[in-house]
């Protein structure tokens, strides 16, 4: 990040990802999106739900992950280091990749202007001018990682 901090998404956001079944490790050849708002029922269980419900489409096992709703998304300030954003338990499932797509805010260090950053799919860099403090401003999505508890 340059010349911006506090990025998030928004609250309504819809993660993207490559996901990998446990089970035959067969990899979705699509983004799969979840989203905090949409809960699924799990099959099989009479009130068990979860944010994504997915089978795959090699071993037919079905899957699922679910939002740490008691852990909040965080804001992520560039440090340098990778910061945990947020907490997802999966079942089944593994994440392999994350598509940044969509709507995040970052605010502007020297002069806390508020920015929208909208990304299409397949989209890593975002590009725009803080003209309250006559700088540009700048967001490269390079990598991201994910560990399991």
């Amino acid at each position: 990040m340059q010349n911006v901090t506090k990025l998030q998404p928004v609250p309504d956001f819809e993660y993207f990802f490559k996901v990998t079944c446990t089970s035959c490790h067969e990899t979705h050849p699509k983004y799969v999106g979840l989203n905090r708002q949409d809960e699924r029922e799990i099959s099989g269980s009479k009130h068990a739900t979860a944010h994504l419900v997915w089978r795959c489409g090699n071993c037919k096992r079905e899957s699922s992950a679910k939002f740490d709703n008691a852990v909040p998304v965080r804001s992520y300030s560039d440090s340098g280091n990778f910061a945990e954003l947020l907490v997802i338990e999966c079942r089944g499932l593994e994440f392999s990749d994350f598509d940044p797509r969509g709507a995040w805010t970052c605010e502007g260090v020297d002069s806390g202007t508020l920015f929208d950053v909208d990304l299409p799919a397949g989209e890593m860099d975002w590009v725009d001018y803080d003209e309250k403090a006559s700088l540009g401003v700048m967001i490269t999505f390079e990598q991201s990682r994910w560990s399991r508890a």
